[in-house]
């Protein structure tokens, strides 16, 4: 079942009453092994609320912090409501993550033991309230990063070979397939080596 949405004049379309994404942190997977991906909630006011349904937020330099037994995240970025008037909110303040205690505990655990952190991967609504998925996160060498890249266009390649050899088939060319793919895989393997 579908249904469609209005907020602020865009319509989005949700499945089963399912989930509209707002933001998306995908710095956090190019800069960290990410795991233990887990939905947590937020304590927001009125107004940011309206925000994040009108204008929306940003989660990529945001980070999440462990005090006092209460896990909060630190720089999410929600602008101001434009109609909020006085009552409006502070765009980059600490806010309140909605997690069990066990959760927390684990998580602080993994962080004093293990040399991780936990980073916000993507801000949305679910059934109407705002939620937040968190990652268990340990950082990326630069050789880490370098070998990702060489890995994504590799595959960009391959997929563009194929694309490339499905449209001659049809126009009656044959080029071999095979072919391609291997002259793709050393190239690929020529700039693991670099």
């Amino acid at each position: 079942m579908w249904a469609i949405l209005l907020f602020s004049d865009t319509i989005t379309f949700m499945k089963n009453g399912g989930i509209k994404l707002i933001a998306q942190n995908k710095k956090a997977a190019f800069n960290y092994f990410l795991s233990d991906f887990t939905e947590c909630g937020i304590s927001l006011l009125g107004t940011e609320i309206k925000a994040l349904r009108s204008k929306g937020c940003s989660i990529i330099d945001a980070y999440i912090v462990i005090r006092n037994g209460e896990a909060e995240v630190v720089n999410m970025h929600i602008p101001e409501y434009d109609k909020g008037n006085l009552f409006n909110h502070e765009p980059l303040r600490t806010r309140k993550l909605l997690l069990h205690k066990k959760e927390i505990l684990w998580f602080a655990n993994k962080i004093k033991t293990g040399g991780f952190t936990i980073v916000p991967t993507k801000i949305y609504f679910s059934k109407g309230r705002a939620k937040l998925e968190i990652a268990l996160a340990k950082g990326k060498t630069l050789h880490d990063k370098r070998e990702a890249i060489s890995k994504k266009t590799a595959k960009r390649e391959i997929e563009k070979a194929t694309k490339t050899t499905d449209r001659n088939r049809w126009r009656g060319n044959t080029m071999d397939i095979d072919n391609v793919v291997k002259e793709l895989k050393a190239y690929h393997i020529a700039l693991i080596t670099l």
